[in-house]
């Protein structure tokens, strides 16, 4: 009956993060600068480039992606011998 089990355990918890992840705030490049706190700054800046529209926000030049780079790649290694390990397991427990 455990066996049985899994499957809907793994759909419930893929469910649950997808539904936590459609809260997570998006990255658009609006101009609706009317009644947010920073509307002065962009007003200034928009009056210096008004044809070029909406802009991303500039993040620098001097941002340092290593720890992002060396954080992703563990967890994706992590990933992949869980995936190894799952399947190694599951070959052996079918023999």
């Amino acid at each position: 009956m455990a066996i049985a089990r899994r499957p809907l355990l793994t759909a419930t918890a893929a469910g649950t993060l997808l539904a936590a992840l459609w809260f997570v705030p998006s990255a658009n490049a609006t101009d609706d600068s009317a009644g947010t706190p920073g509307a002065r700054s962009r007003q200034v800046t928009a009056a210096v480039d008004t044809a070029a529209g909406p802009r991303l926000a500039d993040t620098g030049t001097g941002v340092d992606n290593t720890p992002y780079l060396i954080g992703g790649t563990a967890f994706l290694g992590i990933g992949a011998a869980f995936v190894t390990y799952s399947v190694r397991r599951a070959d052996a427990l079918s023999v």
